[in-house]
């Protein structure tokens, strides 16, 4: 039997890995694991990744090399996004991480992270022609896709992540302030290009992390299940039932619903915000919620 692959996705809050096994185009798990180490948890402009957040996120690489050396892995593709790449101290990082585990982390730019996770999320739906407006909200960024089946038309990374928009606890009018200045600014480039008229039909696709936990608990997932998350559809109306069900509880509190996962009790209002305001903005009632995306279009590109 063929030695599998792995991918590794490190990203602003969360650092994850999948070993497997592709074989056209389909993924066969062998192990997914993650950390949420919070990589760009006391980030500065001045100096970038926090000495606390540089070694949660060392500590979760040596983790996942020593996995992989388990599970004889043949080929891998690891890549780090918004926190890495816009940190000052970041190439120092990736040395470090380099010696100490052998993972060469590639740094990848916000357009090619949208269109790598547009084909992991392609390979998990259930429907996969027409046109989709594929949304990954980051811990540092959100990306935007829209396409027609599996070719892009338009991808755009913004900087709206939920680990920025937590750090120094705005409240939640200045995020909204943020977010809606930043996604005005998506519609007109999205018009400028004329591609605003295909949204109208297209299916809003949201993956990463508030997508997927705004399943778990809308399902009331005690133990989370990928099966049942991935192409789970939500209202407008589910999300801003959720979102007023959180917003008043400590967070603290927010750890006692079952889906919310611990290390994402804060990050989820800015997350929700994000949510919303992308479906304000572009008229979607809906959203298919992805467990798929940049994890599994990283692996599924080692095939080639």
């Amino acid at each position: 039997m063929q030695r599998p692959y792995a991918s590794i996705d490190l990203g602003t809050n969360t650092a994850r890995l999948l070993i497997g096994r592709v074989e056209g185009g389909i993924i066969a798990p062998v192990l997914v694991k993650r950390h949420i180490t919070r990589l760009g948890g006391g980030f500065t402009r001045e100096t970038g990744i926090s000495p606390e957040a540089w070694q949660r996120s060392l500590d979760a690489l040596v983790d996942f090399a020593e996995e992989m050396k388990r599970a004889g892995v043949m080929r891998l593709r690891a890549v780090a996004t918004s926190a890495v790449r816009d940190a000052a101290n970041g190439a120092a990082f990736c040395d470090e991480v380099a010696e100490r585990t052998g993972i060469r982390l590639e740094v990848i730019e916000g357009t090619e992270e949208g269109l790598l996770t547009l084909v992991g999320v392609l390979s998990g739906l259930n429907r996969k022609e027409g046109d989709f407006f594929v949304f990954d909200v980051g811990g540092g960024s959100t990306e935007y896709t829209l396409a027609e089946s599996s070719t892009p038309l338009f991808t755009e990374s913004l900087p709206l992540g939920v680990v920025r928009l937590t750090e120094g606890k705005p409240d939640v009018p200045a995020m909204e302030e943020k977010i809606g200045r930043e996604l005005a600014g998506l519609g007109e480039r999205l018009a400028g290009r004329g591609f605003c008229g295909r949204l109208d039909g297209a299916t809003l696709v949201g993956t990463a992390g508030t997508a997927t936990t705004l399943a778990a608990i809308s399902l009331g997932m005690t133990d989370y299940d990928y099966r049942r998350v991935n192409n789970h559809i939500l209202t407008r109306e589910d999300i801003r039932r959720i979102f007023g069900m959180l917003l008043p509880l400590s967070s603290a509190e927010r750890l006692t619903v079952p889906g919310l996962e611990k290390g994402r009790e804060d990050l989820i209002i800015a997350g929700i915000l994000i949510t919303l305001s992308t479906m304000d903005s572009f008229g979607f009632d809906r959203m298919t919620v992805s467990d798929f995306g940049l994890l599994e279009g990283v692996l599924l590109g080692l095939e080639v």
